[in-house]
């Protein structure tokens, strides 16, 4: 075993150790937080793999905007910051799918590969994935941005209860008002 095996397997159990963290625990900014933690363990997986290109895709795409949407969001939408109890549900059909699902994940790799090397083929330049991405993906990237940018847009719309009042209605009482 080399010294790039042991760092994927602790790389690995980092990643998994986070993602199990994410669906068990009761703060949401900290489910958040986990999910960085996952999504950079696994960046540094592909680093080891020497897949630089997708390494730092999945730090600036996932960790860099997706995460911090999804904590803007939080904010946002004013959601509960500390422990909340409609976050706790049982947790044993997600555990039992989750583990018949890696069980037999585990038996199809082992039994497609029996510890057998695979011959690579010629890794590819920066110049040819730019080149796919920008001549057959472009329209689906530029539909999915002006998706995001939308629901930003609504989540911000949302949030603000002052926007699309009428400017003739009286303002909403306060609930910390005294009413004599």
């Amino acid at each position: 075993m080399t010294g790039a095996d042991v760092l994927l397997l602790a790389l690995g159990a980092v990643a998994v150790g986070s993602g199990v963290l994410v669906v068990a625990t009761k703060h949401l900014v900290r489910a958040g937080l986990y999910l960085v933690l996952c999504l950079g363990a696994l960046a540094g997986d592909y680093l080891v793999l020497t897949a630089e290109l997708v390494a730092w895709v999945q730090v600036l795409i996932y960790v860099g905007a997706v995460v911090v949407l999804l904590l803007f969001a939080v904010m946002l939408t004013r959601a509960p910051i500390g422990a909340s109890d409609d976050l706790d549900r049982p947790g044993w059909p997600a555990a039992l799918i989750g583990a018949g699902t890696g069980l037999g994940l585990t038996a199809l790799l082992v039994d497609a590969f029996r510890w057998s090397t695979v011959e690579l083929p010629a890794a590819g330049t920066a110049e040819g994935i730019g080149e796919q991405v920008f001549r057959s993906w472009v329209l689906p990237f530029e539909v999915l941005s002006v998706l995001l940018l939308a629901a930003l847009v609504g989540a911000v719309i949302l949030s603000r209860p002052d926007i699309g009042r009428r400017p003739d209605a009286a303002p909403a009482q306060s609930r910390t008002e005294v009413i004599p």
